[in-house]
């Protein structure tokens, strides 16, 4: 074959190549109905389509900051070592003030890099910025950096990346349009169970106080008419809670199955944040699809981890990261000796995350020290 036959053979096979794995990557954006796993999803495949060592996408706040920023290529001790979250400004600010790409072979000559990172920051020569734009808005960017095998990005790359950011300004606004209408049905479906409370266990708690006010009147003058509203209370005690017990069991999973595991926990620690005034930082990132009796036991433990951190730890920072199967809570308070006396009286919380880990197919592990915080650790079987 004529070698220039051959190569525009071989171009027309790697271009076919490439967009067919754009076309599953989108379809697969498509199908996904939850804010943060769309933007996992998202900054992945622009690693993976771009040929990049790192990628992030940043969504902003309006303030100054990033919302989210999401990142691929970098482990977990990288981030946890690079610190707080960057700010929109330098070239990550400049994706969110244009809806035009930027492309450069090094970003630290550019007169809008700030000239410093973080000690642990690795060192990024080669950059490719898109803006994600839906409704003429910028809501976001996608940042790709260190071009695999030391080359540079190309204008190729900038357009593959640029279809991939409009897909994704179409997909991060129906995830969260998707998130709203679930939030919409569980408003309604609170009100019902507020309203099933008042017709049933309100009532129900209505007729205990009319018997022990009736039991009372009878104790002195007739002691067995007594006993037998005594019984009546008993009796309607036990009913309201069955029907409480009924309302929760229903209502709990029905959060977890609506909004997903990272939404609620998210959504847990923000009401905690502005209740305490403690910071606490969290991480959410791979979170995979767990069953809903599982993905509420993490929960549950997650929560307890945050309570006993909140009401022993006397912390100054608390962190929590969900990533992957594993769920850490860390806190740099006072720590305990986990075999020690002090322990006895919070044991019945220990024991009761020890038990919900069995339960959902894990093991937990807690690590702390007298002056050197605690860790809770959960680990689930892949």
């Amino acid at each position: 074959m004529n070698p220039a036959l051959r190569r525009v053979t071989l171009d027309a096979r790697m271009e076919s190549t490439t967009f067919r794995t754009l076309s599953d990557v989108v379809l697969a954006i498509a199908a996904d109905h939850e804010v943060d796993s769309v933007l996992q999803r998202i900054v992945h495949s622009a690693r993976e389509l771009g040929g990049a060592r790192y990628a992030a996408l940043g969504i902003p706040d309006g303030e100054g900051a990033f919302a989210s920023f999401i990142t691929s290529g970098m482990s977990d001790e990288l981030i946890e070592a690079m610190g707080p979250l960057p700010r929109t400004h330098g070239m990550l600010g400049a994706m969110l003030q244009s809806p035009e790409p930027q492309l450069t072979d090094d970003i630290t000559a550019d007169p809008r890099f700030r000239g410093w990172w973080p000690r642990a920051h690795p060192m990024m020569r080669s950059f490719l910025g898109v803006p994600i734009v839906a409704r003429g808005e910028i809501i976001g960017a996608i940042y790709l950096t260190v071009k695999e095998g030391g080359g540079q990005f190309t204008e190729e790359d900038q357009r593959l990346i640029g279809l991939l950011a409009a897909h994704a300004a179409i997909a991060i606004e129906n995830a969260r349009l998707h998130e709203r209408s679930r939030e919409l049905s569980i408003v309604e479906e609170r009100n019902r169970l507020a309203r099933d409370l008042h017709d049933s266990v309100t009532q129900r708690l209505f007729g205990v106080k009319l018997a022990a006010e009736s039991a009372l009147t009878l104790l002195n003058r007739d002691a067995c008419a007594a006993g037998v509203e005594l019984k009546r209370v008993s009796d309607l005690a036990r009913e309201a809670m069955e029907e409480l017990r009924a309302v929760v069991f229903e209502l709990r999973p029905a959060s977890l199955e609506a909004e997903g595991l990272a939404t609620v926990l998210r959504k847990h620690v923000e009401v905690l944040r502005r209740v305490t005034g403690q910071e606490i930082d969290l991480k959410v990132c791979e979170v995979p699809r767990l069953s809903p009796q599982c993905a509420t036991q993490v929960l549950r433990i997650a929560q307890e981890a945050l309570s006993n951190a909140l009401r022993h730890a006397d912390a100054t920072r608390i962190e929590v990261r969900l990533n992957g199967h594993t769920l850490t809570v860390t806190d740099d308070g006072v720590g305990f000796d986990p075999a020690g006396p002090e322990v006895r009286g919070q044991r019945l919380g220990l024991t009761s995350m020890e038990e919900r880990a069995t339960e959902a197919g894990g093991s937990l592990t807690v690590r702390s020290e007298h002056g050197l915080g605690t860790t809770v650790r959960l680990e689930l079987a892949p």
